[in-house]
């Protein structure tokens, strides 16, 4: 997102990352990858179990409880226009300018 971000502001799109980690590990990470948008901390993953984003995840065969990587692109209204689940980073943009076009 933050690569393109010029990009999505001339089309009008703002881009907001939100995640269970508390404010002062989010402002080290953005500090470090210089992201550009706001970053909203969940700690208690209402707003991830709200958009079904909190859910079992699996690695070296143990399941743990976690953050489903996902993208939602939503209307001035606060409509989800579309969402994409489990997405991979590299096709969060893409996916968001192909539905950009369509509208």
């Amino acid at each position: 997102m933050r690569d393109a971000l010029a990009d999505l502001v001339a089309k009008n799109v703002a881009a907001i990352g939100i995640s269970p980690d508390a404010p002062a590990q989010q402002r080290k990470f953005d500090l470090k990858h210089n992201l550009g948008f706001p970053l909203l901390s969940d700690p208690d993953h209402r707003i991830a179990d709200a958009f079904g984003t909190w859910g079992e995840k699996k690695m070296y065969g143990k399941s743990y409880m976690g953050i489903i990587r996902s993208a939602f692109l939503v209307d001035a209204s606060g409509k989800i226009q579309e969402a994409w689940y489990k997405v991979s980073p590299k096709n969060t943009v893409p996916n968001v300018m192909k539905a950009l076009e369509g509208e």
